[in-house]
């Protein structure tokens, strides 16, 4: 689990009610039928420092220890993309429970980094040490929720806060390290009955480790320690895709590997 080195956020005289009482609405709006992520303005973060103060609350107050991280680099203007990925991991499963959107399941195909060493907070890493905690790199698929009505416009703060949209994550086979290391573009197939896509998506950050070595150190310097086990994901191939729900996807990563799964309404 990710967790703050120092003590329990909601226990902090410097945590306001505003922030603890925002993130209690937002874990309501991940098992809402119809979830309405938006709320009164005098609580909603107003800033990055509120942001991740929600996420952390939020990360804390959560059934489930964190799984892992989604994240990119830094954005040309300086804002940030990162949250904790709260839920459950489905890993390898042919089967996989995902809350829908109109009737559809909303995925991004990415390769995610699996840690099998603990990266304590307190100190800056270099790259040769991020890759040797890094056990496993693995076919991944974040899994999609937008929480915030259609029509509402949500400032970048409340999207931070809100987790960026994240449901969970499903894990897929395991990817040679050095091929995962190496692709900045994956030539990717999706097929549901008749219907299929073929793409080159390219990844956003150039390589997909690129963001794992931001965030490794972006995160030791806020405090926050990241464990074994736990999976970062570092970007999307193709955006978002929307699959039917019931049908058997099969997914290919050119050259790196494939799998089935079947997206259920959970």
């Amino acid at each position: 689990m990710a967790h703050s080195d120092s003590n329990n956020l909601t226990n902090k005289l410097t945590v306001s009610d505003k922030l603890v009482g925002y993130a209690k609405h937002l874990l309501l709006q991940r098992g809402a039928a119809k979830p309405v992520a938006e709320t009164s303005q005098t609580t909603a973060p107003d800033s990055l420092s509120e942001a991740l103060t929600v996420q952390q609350i939020m990360a804390e107050m959560h059934q489930h220890p964190v799984v892992g991280w989604k994240c990119l680099t830094p954005r040309d203007d300086g804002s940030l993309i990162v949250a904790p990925l709260l839920g459950e991991s489905v890993v390898e499963q042919t089967i996989c429970p995902i809350a829908p959107v109109n009737n559809q399941a909303l995925i991004e195909p990415e390769i995610a980094f699996v840690l099998t060493e603990d990266l304590p907070s307190g100190k800056v890493y270099s790259e040769a040490e991020i890759d040797k905690a890094v056990g496993e790199t693995r076919m991944a698929l974040e899994l999609i929720q937008p929480r915030f009505t259609k029509d509402y416009p949500a400032n970048h703060f409340e999207r931070l806060a809100d987790g960026l949209s994240n449901q969970g994550l499903y894990l897929g086979p395991e990817i040679e390290k050095s091929l995962a290391y190496s692709a900045s573009n994956i030539a990717l197939s999706l097929q549901q009955g008749e219907q299929q896509q073929n793409v080159v998506g390219g990844h956003p950050c150039d390589l997909p480790q690129n963001p794992l070595y931001w965030l490794v150190n972006h995160l030791s310097e806020r405090g926050i320690s990241l464990q074994a086990g736990q999976a970062i994901i570092t970007g999307s191939y193709y955006g978002v895709v929307k699959m039917a729900l019931d049908v058997p996807l099969k997914l290919e990563y050119g050259g790196l590997g494939r799998f089935d799964v079947t997206f259920i309404a959970r």
